[in-house]
């Protein structure tokens, strides 16, 4: 990364948006926290309760001061996440540190932690002979597989830069991030439902000079490819002699860009958020200590747990933040567990909570319905289970009476994006059901500002809405190769515009609005979009719903269209999803006024929905609401 690129993440605060997916009491611990000096949600310059300990120095304090203060409080760090796996290998060999289940196998891959480092090892020295030179861009496009482990701690270990990429990719997409990293490496499989991967990958080793080698993860070759497991796995190069003289001097810094994670890319083609392993460790840690990981360690801002009671199993994938970052470093940084399997597969998720005594499992609201559906009709031990954390959409209260009554464990709420990960949760210590009222206060090494204006309705005591920002420790270095485009969304003491709508929780935590582009006001009050969606969602003849706002015949006001995918046929009719509406308890202004039944929504790599075309595809003369 450029120098000039290394400056704007210390202007920003190294302070940025998993795609809102996508911690709480941060490195000092509850104990050491100064109440006045903990960061806040702020609404319209007034300072609600604390939320997070970004802090009153991050916003005054100058650059070097704010990278001082990260580093004081143990959200930055000299060491890296390479550093924890050898301290893992050596101090807990062998401690089981990922389980990966291969569905259609019916089997799972385990890895211990000596295993791990081994490997980790023995694909570096893969990728030196591939030509990989510190700098280098590496492209791995599997899904939840137990290859992409090692594969992420040896790019660190040469000094490349990983780019994980879902199998979903399109052909288009995939030529963009490849072309626009100039990846050397792209690792992938022969087919993902249906789409010839490894082809279109070594099509694209024509076309694009930068891109060297593809490598094909099992199955048939096509021509100009070479097998994966023939060349990382099968022959045991750290053995040879001089192997850890090779390696010597390349592993990334704590400050070095190490990741790069792309959008979403919903109004166009994504863009690759550049991390370094600061940025994501003081996300992670704030994640972990949220939920009371690590309590009892001691040290310093080095520190990190020895795994005792974190066992996470993972739903989501590991190209995306929160199973890269959330999942496998959280659990190699304090020597726990990560579990997960490589298809979608929800019901499966509750074997793998009981096989290996899960204390956490993660997922978006549906993969959680599914889970508990599933409990209720096929009883798994869940006993170890202590906490669920709900990203990507609201939490219902059904929902998260549900999880606790079927799994024993508590819905928490949690809000990120791929510009800074974990940005807020709610907690073990909120009151009861705050889940589905909250997506929570900031993690410690975060902060959060509410910016209301005229556009989103006047000022409100109880409900003022305004464009959320956030500022801290774990936003990232920039967008690669488009610095003006990340320039544009920090103001000049680094708070990130991260282009939702949030309101005030009434105890210095945040609830996410929907997104400000797609803003609908009705008599001067912002329609909870989001909320809505989860709400019509969850009908039980729906599988899913989308809302959109169109402008009614003659400009008399937005007209709210829901975009519902039926579940088993019949879906549900305008007047079921308005009385569920008012049964929830929204406001009687914000009913749907209009339906439309779809076989599916449009949706974006990363799951997102495409509201534009929706806007577009229904755009006709509407009566006005």
């Amino acid at each position: 990364m450029s120098t000039a690129a290394r400056e704007r993440a210390v202007r920003a605060g190294a302070a940025g948006a998993e795609e809102s997916e996508p911690g709480s009491v941060g490195a000092a611990g509850a104990e050491e926290r100064d109440p006045a000096s903990a960061g806040a949600t702020v609404v319209e310059g007034r300072e609600s309760a604390s939320a997070g300990a970004a802090g009153a120095e991050g916003r005054t304090g100058t650059d070097g001061e704010r990278a001082a203060e990260y580093r004081r409080r143990g959200w930055w760090r000299e060491a890296t996440f390479l550093d924890d796996l050898h301290r893992q290998a050596r101090e807990h060999p062998r401690r089981l540190a990922i389980a990966g289940r291969r569905v259609a196998e019916s089997r799972t891959d385990t890895l211990d932690y000596a295993e791990l480092d081994r490997l980790t090892d023995r694909f570096a020295l893969a990728l030196l002979e591939l030509g990989v030179q510190r700098g280098d861009f590496v492209a791995v496009q599997l899904p939840n597989r137990w290859e992409m482990v090692p594969l992420i701690f040896a790019s660190i270990r040469v000094g490349a830069v990983i780019i994980p990429i879902s199998p979903v990719c399109t052909e288009v997409e995939l030529r963009h991030r490849l072309g626009l990293t100039e990846a050397r490496v792209c690792i992938t499989l022969p087919e993902w439902s249906g789409t010839p991967l490894a082809e279109i990958a070594t099509r694209l080793k024509d076309e694009l000079p930068s891109l060297r080698h593809v490598l094909v993860v099992d199955g048939p070759l096509p021509e100009g490819a070479r097998p994966f497991h023939e060349h990382f796995v099968a022959e045991e190069r750290e053995e040879r002699e001089g192997a850890a003289a090779r390696l010597e001097g390349l592993a990334l810094g704590a400050d070095d860009p190490f990741v790069v994670l792309f959008t979403s890319g919903t109004t166009g083609l994504s863009k690759g958020v550049l991390h370094s392993q600061n940025t994501v460790h003081s996300a992670v840690r704030g994640y972990v200590d949220a939920f009371g990981a690590g309590k009892d360690e001691g040290g310093d801002g080095d520190r990190a747990g020895d795994g005792v009671g974190w066992v996470a199993a993972v739903s989501t994938p590991l190209v995306h933040y929160s199973g890269f970052a959330q999942g496998v470093l959280a659990g190699v940084m304090l020597g726990g567990t990560v579990a997960f399997q490589d298809v979608r597969r929800n019901e499966a998720l509750l074997d793998l909570v009981e096989r290996y005594g899960a204390t956490l499992l993660y997922g978006p609201p549906a993969t959680l319905a599914d889970v508990a559906a599933s409990q209720r009709a096929e009883r798994r031990e869940t006993s170890t289970l202590r906490h669920v954390v709900i990203g990507s959409a609201p939490v219902l209260q059904e929902l998260a009476d549900e999880v606790h009554e079927t799994l024993g464990a508590r819905a928490h709420s949690l809000w990120g994006m791929s510009e800074n990960g974990p940005v807020t949760t709610t907690r073990p210590e909120d009151p009861e059901g705050w889940s589905a009222r909250s997506n929570g206060r900031a993690i410690d090494a975060m902060e959060t500002r509410i910016e209301t204006s005229e556009a989103y309705g006047p000022p409100s005591a109880e409900a003022s809405v305004g464009r959320l920002k956030v500022r801290g420790a774990s936003l990232a270095l920039g967008y690669h190769r488009r610095p003006e485009a990340f320039a544009a969304e920090l103001d000049e003491d680094g708070w990130f515009d991260t282009g939702d709508l949030a309101r005030d929780d009434g105890r210095g935590g945040i609830r996410i609005i929907g997104r400000a582009r797609d803003a609908v006001l009705r008599d001067g009050r912002v329609a909870p979009m989001t909320e809505l969606e989860a709400v019509i969602g969850s009908h039980p003849r729906a599988e899913e719903a989308a809302l959109v706002g169109l402008e009614a015949a003659g400009g008399t006001g937005d007209v709210i269209v829901a975009v519902v995918v039926p579940r088993g046929g019949r879906g549900p009719t305008l007047e079921e999803i308005r009385a569920r509406v008012t049964d929830a308890g929204h406001d009687d202004r914000f009913l749907p006024d209009r339906l439309e039944l779809v076989p599916a929504l449009p949706k974006t790599l990363t799951g997102k929905v495409r509201k534009a075309e929706l806007r577009e595809r229904y755009a006709t003369t509407t009566p006005a609401p």
